[in-house]
């Protein structure tokens, strides 16, 4: 957990300790939302409308795109790019388009190259620091308020604190940095069309600036926030989460010590 100091509440722990803490956290996490995930990016990559009016949309809810891909592709859909998505090794959308982690690799450096593993990375290089900056200022920023509201609870309800505080750190942060994370997605998928045809309208981009425009012609400024709302759920979930499963296991290696050490 990068810029969050377990030890400063006197906890005695390694950085070892703190290290397995974040790691076990993060990919618990990563499995459970992994569904949300999916139905994200699938609004992300949809052209047309995110709306029930609309007679050529695939997609237009969170309930509805749920219960679309469990009947039509079945439950392991909902984890679909799972294992590169741990390994941060390769852009979720394309995973989606083959059937293996290794079916993907093979197709995708034989037809496009090299750094075809590296489409995206203009948007996603600008939005993480701006994004892991805001997270830890508003997960600051919102313990604060919340001892400043509820001074009296103390260390009682630690983990709930850490969890609501979270949660309100990754909304914020998320939706500030969102439209990034799109247009990262829009760029990742390119060269994949025919493969995408079946999902409804697909296009083409040359760069990071002409697919932000084209989006803003095409679907207009909103079209920059689809996939918010399984977006803002995943983030609110991941990242209360994160904190509250790395603080129960850097309290659970912090007694663990204190039991084993001498009185």
């Amino acid at each position: 957990m990068v810029g969050y100091d377990p030890k400063a509440d006197g906890r005695s722990i390694s950085s070892f300790e703190v290290a397995v803490a974040g790691s076990v956290s993060g990919l618990v996490t990563r499995v459970m939302v992994s569904p949300l995930d999916v139905i994200k990016i699938r609004f992300q990559l949809q052209i047309e409308r995110l709306s029930r009016s609309d007679p050529s949309a695939k997609y237009y809810g969170i309930l509805q795109a749920g219960r679309q891909i469990l009947q039509e592709e079945g439950l392991a859909a909902f984890w679909k790019g799972h294992v590169p998505a741990q390994l941060l090794s390769i852009g979720y959308g394309a995973v989606q388009v083959y059937k293996t982690l290794r079916d993907a690799v093979v197709t995708m450096y034989r037809t496009e190259g090299p750094l075809v593993f590296y489409k995206g990375l203009n948007p996603t290089l600008i939005a993480i620091f701006p994004y892991a900056g805001f997270q830890f200022s508003f997960y600051s920023a919102l313990k604060h308020v919340h001892e400043w509201v509820l001074p009296a609870q103390g260390r009682k309800n630690e983990n709930l604190k850490n969890l609501l505080c979270g949660s309100g750190a990754g909304v914020i942060s998320k939706t500030l940095t969102y439209p990034l994370d799109l247009l990262k997605k829009r760029l990742q998928v390119g060269g994949f069309e025919r493969a995408r045809a079946t999902f409804g309208q697909v296009r083409s981009y040359r760069g990071l600036l002409h697919c932000a425009q084209q989006v803003l012609r095409e679907e207009g400024p909103t079209g920059f926030f689809k996939g918010l709302s399984p977006s803002l759920l995943k983030a609110a979930l991941s990242t209360g989460f994160v904190f509250f499963w790395y603080e129960l296991f850097c309290n659970l290696f912090h007694h663990m010590k204190k039991a084993d050490s001498p009185r």
